[in-house]
């Protein structure tokens, strides 16, 4: 009897799939998310980077209207890329656009922006070069940071709230900077609120570079604890 009911239960089994498991559903799911997410990161052509793309183009443009002292131009040139930086990212968000290149277009352009501003503000006598040389040094330390992460397998950090804080505050205090020059009270008024703007941007830039070095450090000492014998 145990044996008709047991032949009975395996015959009936055998014309049914195998149950599937709680790893084989996970490892299906990982599958096939996986890879479109993947391809999307991979993505060059979409709307966000055609944005930035634009974006850097206007650059030369934008640093020769401020050598040619074109200032009202040059004002409108960097109040359209700033307006650029966040359409490009909430396209990328609300619409699923995201991509590794726009990640690192995005700062890129911004990094440029100020750069080429600060040269031409500089040059112009408009801000002393020592701004300039802080900026640039803060540049350079994490560009120094660079190798250590490629080492230990990573690529570069994701952008903090401080620094995109300190990126905003600079993108907008250089064209009031460079509206100082005019005469009156416009002049003044611009002056002062580009340096107060200015010096904030500065502050929170190297701050967000300190959080920078201090994930790096982090990495580099649980790597250290994980290749040390127990």
């Amino acid at each position: 009897m145990v044996e008709k009911s047991t032949a009975r239960s395996q015959r009936g089994h055998a014309g049914r799939a195998p149950p599937v498991t709680t790893d084989l559903v996970r490892t299906l799911e990982h599958v096939t998310t996986e890879k479109p997410a993947r391809v999307a990161e991979e993505r060059v052509w979409t709307v966000p980077n055609a944005i930035s793309f634009l974006r850097l183009a206007l650059i030369p443009v934008f640093a020769w209207l401020i050598v040619a002292e074109h200032d009202a131009a040059a004002v409108v040139v960097v109040a359209v890329a700033g307006f650029t930086d966040w359409a490009d990212g909430y396209i990328a968000r609300r619409f699923g656009q995201t991509s590794r290149l726009g990640q690192m277009l995005d700062p890129a352009a911004d990094r440029l922006y100020i750069l080429v501003t600060l040269i031409g503000l500089a040059y112009r006598d408009i801000i002393p070069w020592w701004l300039l040389v802080v900026i640039v040094a803060r540049e350079l330390v994490l560009a120094g940071t660079i190798p250590v992460l490629l080492r230990h397998g990573y690529g570069t950090l994701p952008v903090h709230m401080a620094g995109k804080a300190g990126t905003f505050c600079l993108m907008y205090a250089f064209p009031l900077l460079l509206l100082s020059s005019a005469p009156g009270a416009l002049g003044a008024a611009a002056s002062t609120a580009g340096w107060a703007i200015a010096l904030w941007g500065v502050g929170l830039y190297w701050f967000a570079c300190l959080l920078y070095l201090e994930q790096v450090a982090w990495i580099v000492r649980r790597d250290r604890r994980a290749a040390s014998p127990a």
